[in-house]
């Protein structure tokens, strides 16, 4: 197949091709290629992967990305991949959208609604999706296939993730805090620093926010209702951090996390520091910064011997120094850990075999016996808190929480078990009752 110039400049004749593993590559020579097999359904579909691949030297191998989900980090990333992907071809994507909805997508062409097909035609699965379920079945099947999983789906890994440790390829990506601040340790650790902190930074916190400003944020924000509530009400913080502290061996000083108001940062973040000290283990916490920016921090230790060389370069006088990073740039940090993987880097971050910290789901207001319970994640109905396992024997996993039914009366303030609701049969409650129930 010759390919044709692309903005005006053009491109050294070239051909894609699959060996008999499905392997895609590209090279001088004239060979066939099987477009279905790629993903890659018409000559549209390959020449938005042009751009990205013009930049291959000939004989270069071609990694096919499978996608799953079609939201505010998965469409992101999609276009990106286009753009940046090089040698990084989207493939397919798996979605439950019905046709008319998934009508007008950027990447129209390579939807699919069977989770065979994206992994047949994939070398790496992305999944972003937000729902903890839907994750876990397919992650199931995609580790069963020898295909490693990098999510942006901090939700899952708190749920069911566990699971998934030493089974295969699993790893949270860089650009959500949790894997920013995964990075952000790797760093400290490598410049000799020992992690004390692991914080989030937050601007807001409402627990029990306004249905009709909700909507009017989501809206203004582009983003789901659901994430815009979980957001605003702390419910993913308290994920995010549950996720950090299980990763890192860390804990946390109470239910519901500490999260003080930060009118310095500095000053904020060390007395966590104190805290941490006091307990004799690292901690995972956030801070209440409005107006800050939306980043992640670490407070650490270092040698007494170096003490004076830090302060040289403008550290602090110590015991503890803040190290920051000033953003999160989700679904456009992505590309970092892929190229991780695919280099046999390994994991970035999972929630380790054997966690200590889950999210427990708190009752918002009373609910009487038979009360629906869509999704608890983002409602109106129930908000999450990080907790010690050991102090919460029972809880349902908020994550676990959609499609559920109210046994008996819940009172506003309680933290809800096994035994106060039914659950759909599911993957994902098979899992997580051998870890929390």
């Amino acid at each position: 197949m010759f390919w044709p110039s692309w903005g005006g400049e053009c491109l050294s004749v070239r051909h894609a091709w699959c060996d008999k593993r499905g392997s895609m590559y590209v090279t001088n020579n004239i060979s066939p290629i099987s477009m279905k097999h790629q993903g890659l359904g018409s000559l549209a579909g390959m020449q938005s992967a042009m751009p990205a691949m013009a930049t291959l030297s000939p004989l270069h191998k071609v990694h096919r990305v499978g996608l799953v989900g079609t939201g505010f980090i998965a469409s992101g990333f999609a276009r990106l991949l286009a753009r940046k992907g090089g040698d990084l071809v989207l493939s397919s994507v798996l979605s439950r959208r019905t046709p008319a909805a998934a009508a007008g997508l950027a990447y129209e062409e390579h939807l699919t609604t069977s989770a065979d097909e994206l992994l047949d035609s994939s070398d790496v699965i992305i999944e972003c999706s937000g729902d903890v379920l839907h994750a876990t079945e397919v992650i199931s099947r995609a580790v069963l296939a020898g295909k490693p999983v990098i999510t942006m789906n901090s939700e899952f890994h708190v749920t069911t993730g566990s699971y998934f440790v030493g089974k295969g390829l699993v790893t949270e990506a860089e650009g959500d805090q949790p894997g920013c601040l995964a990075a952000l340790r790797e760093e400290a650790d490598a410049m000799g620093f020992t992690p004390l902190v692991y914080g989030n930074m937050k601007g807001f916190l409402n627990h029990h926010p306004d249905p009709e400003e909700m909507k009017y944020w989501s809206g203004k924000q582009g983003i789901s209702l659901a994430q815009t509530t979980s957001f605003t009400d702390g419910t993913k913080i308290q994920i995010e951090q549950a996720f950090v502290a299980n990763a890192f061996g860390a804990t946390v000083t109470r239910q519901g996390l500490e999260g003080p108001e930060a009118g310095d940062l500095n000053t904020t973040a060390f007395s966590l520091a104190q805290k941490a000290m006091a307990i004799g283990s690292p901690i995972a916490d956030y801070v209440l910064a409005p107006g800050k920016v939306a980043g992640v921090f670490v407070v650490c230790t270092h040698e007494d011997a170096d003490q004076s060389a830090l302060r040289y370069l403008k550290m602090g006088d110590g015991p503890y120094y803040l190290l920051l990073k000033n953003y999160h740039l989700c679904q456009y940090e992505i590309l970092k850990t892929v190229r991780r993987v695919l280099s046999g880097g390994g994991a970035l971050l999972t929630n380790s075999a054997q966690p200590t910290i889950s999210v427990v789901g708190i009752a918002k207001h009373d609910m009487p016996a038979g009360t629906h319970i869509s999704r608890a994640i983002g409602s109106f109905q129930i908000r999450g808190e990080a907790a010690k396992i050991q102090d919460v024997r029972g809880h349902v996993p908020i994550g676990l929480l959609q499609d559920a039914v109210t046994r008996r009366q819940v009172m506003a303030g309680q933290v809800i078990g096994f035994d106060d609701v039914d659950l759909p049969d599911s993957l994902a409650q098979s899992i997580a009752r051998t870890i929390f129930a």
